[in-house]
C-alpha cells in the first residue's frame, strides 16, 4: 500500500491549462474521490498518476518514489476505465489472469490471485464466459477483478460506474466501497455525479477549470463550502443564490435581496463587513435549510407564491417564486398546497452562507 502526493501539479494541452498547480495528499488506504464538472481537469490528474500523461510542471509521488518519469508499468498501479476495456476474445478467466500472465508469474500463482479475486467480486460462475456473454455490472467486476489480482499499491478509476443503469449503479456504489475497505488500497476515483463522490469518498477533491476548488470530506464539503462554485455544485437540489447588499437601519444589520430584507444579529453583521470586499454579497440557503408556513408565524418571514410543486415520493421540493427569484425548498411529502399559493418562508440564520459577490469565495 502507498500514500500519493501531488505536488504544483500543471498539464497543459497547446495553449489549454488542463490542469493548474493541484496539490493534494491521498494517505495510505485511504478513497479520495476527484468530483467536478467535464472538463474539469480531473481524468487529466488521474492520467498524470498513472503515467498516462506527463505533467509540464510539480512532482508526482506514489510512496516515497518520485514517479513523474517512470512508465505506467513501473509505478504498480492498476487502472479501472469507463469502457472496461475487456478482451472480447478471452473469457473471464484469462482477461483476469493476462497482466499475471504479463509478468510471468507462476500458473499456480496466477490461478489462486484469479480465484481469490472472483469469489470476492462473486464472478467465481462466469470464469467460462466471454465478456459478450455478460451483463454490464458483470462486465464491471471483470475489469475491477483484473486490477485486483495484481495487488497494487494504487487503484486509480475512471468513471468505472457510468455505463451502468440507476439501480445497479447504486448497488455497485456500495460494492465498491465494501471492497476497497476490505483490501485497504489507496485509491484514486474519478466521478461527475455528486452523489457517487458523497456516498463513496473519505475525502472530496472538487476541481473546476483545472484548478482544486476545494478538498474535504462529505460533510465539510456540504455544510462548509469554500467558494459559490462548491455551494452550488454540492447538494440535489443545489443551493438557491440571491444577489443582496449588506445594509444598516436603526443601528442593525440587515441583507437587503431587494423583496425584501434579512435582518442579522449584530455579530453575523460585524463579521461581514469585516471579511467582504463590498457590500455586494451574494445569499446562499439550501432548500431543506428554509421553512415554510402557511400563516406568518415570525416577523423576519417573507412572503413568497408557490410556482411549481415536484413530488419526490419520500418529500415534495417546492418552487416559490419571491421578488423575480424561484427558491427550491424541501419539504415533508403530505404537504397541501397549489400553484399559486401565498405562502411565507424563513432562513434559519445558522444556516445561511453569504459571500462575497467579487471574490465568490465564502464569508460565513
Amino acid at each position: 500500500m502507498a500514500r500519493v502526493v501531488l505536488k504544483n501539479v500543471t498539464k497543459k494541452f497547446g495553449d489549454v491549462v488542463a490542469v493548474s498547480d493541484v496539490s493534494l495528499e491521498v494517505d495510505d488506504g485511504s478513497f479520495l474521490v476527484l468530483l467536478g464538472p467535464s472538463g474539469c481537469g480531473k481524468t487529466t490528474t488521474l492520467r498524470c498518476i498513472a503515467g498516462l500523461e506527463t505533467p509540464d510542471n510539480g512532482e508526482i509521488y506514489i510512496g516515497d518514489r518520485l514517479v513523474n518519469d517512470l512508465p505506467p508499468k513501473d509505478r504498480n498501479i492498476a487502472m479501472v476505465f469507463q469502457s472496461y476495456a475487456l478482451y472480447p476474445h478471452m473469457k473471464v478467466y484469462d482477461n483476469m489472469a493476462f497482466p499475471l500472465k504479463m509478468r510471468k508469474l507462476p500458473k499456480d500463482e496466477i490461478e489462486k490471485r484469479v480465484k481469490e479475486s472472483a469469489e470476492m467480486l462473486r464472478i467465481a460462475h462466469l470464469l467460462s464466459r466471454k465478456p459478450k456473454e455478460l451483463s454490464g455490472g458483470e462486465r464491471q467486476r471483470v475489469a475491477l477483478g483484473r486490477a485486483i489480482v495484481r495487488n497494487p499499491e494504487v487503484f486509480l478509476m475512471d468513471e468505472p460506474l457510468s455505463n451502468l443503469d440507476a439501480k445497479l449503479r447504486v448497488y455497485m456504489r456500495a460494492e465498491l466501497k465494501r471492497m476497497q475497505k476490505e483490501l485497504g488500497v489507496t485509491t484514486v476515483y474519478v466521478t461527475h455525479d455528486q452523489v457517487e463522490a458523497m456516498t463513496m469518498a473519505d475525502e472530496i477533491a472538487i476541481m473546476n477549470l483545472g484548478l482544486l476548488q476545494q478538498l474535504g470530506n462529505a460533510f465539510e464539503v456540504f455544510h462548509s463550502p469554500e467558494n459559490l462554485f462548491v455551494a452550488g455544485f454540492i447538494g440535489s437540489p443545489p443551493m438557491n443564490f440571491l444577489k443582496c447588499t449588506l445594509g444598516e437601519k436603526d443601528g442593525s444589520y440587515l441583507l437587503d435581496a431587494g423583496s425584501f430584507a434579512l435582518p442579522l444579529t449584530d455579530a453575523l453583521g460585524k463579521t461581514i463587513k469585516e471579511k467582504a470586499t463590498s457590500s455586494e454579497l451574494i445569499l446562499g440557503v439550501r432548500p431543506e435549510d428554509i421553512s415554510l408556513e402557511k400563516k406568518r408565524t415570525a416577523k423576519e418571514f417573507v412572503n413568497a407564491e408557490v410556482y411549481v410543486t415536484e413530488p419526490m415520493g419520500s418529500e415534495v421540493i417546492v418552487d416559490l417564486k419571491v421578488g423575480e427569484e424561484i427558491l427550491k425548498v424541501k419539504t415533508p411529502p403530505d404537504i397541501k398546497i397549489s400553484i399559486g399559493d401565498k405562502m411565507w418562508i424563513g432562513f434559519n440564520e445558522d444556516r445561511i452562507h453569504i459571500f462575497d459577490k467579487s471574490t465568490e469565495k465564502a464569508i460565513v
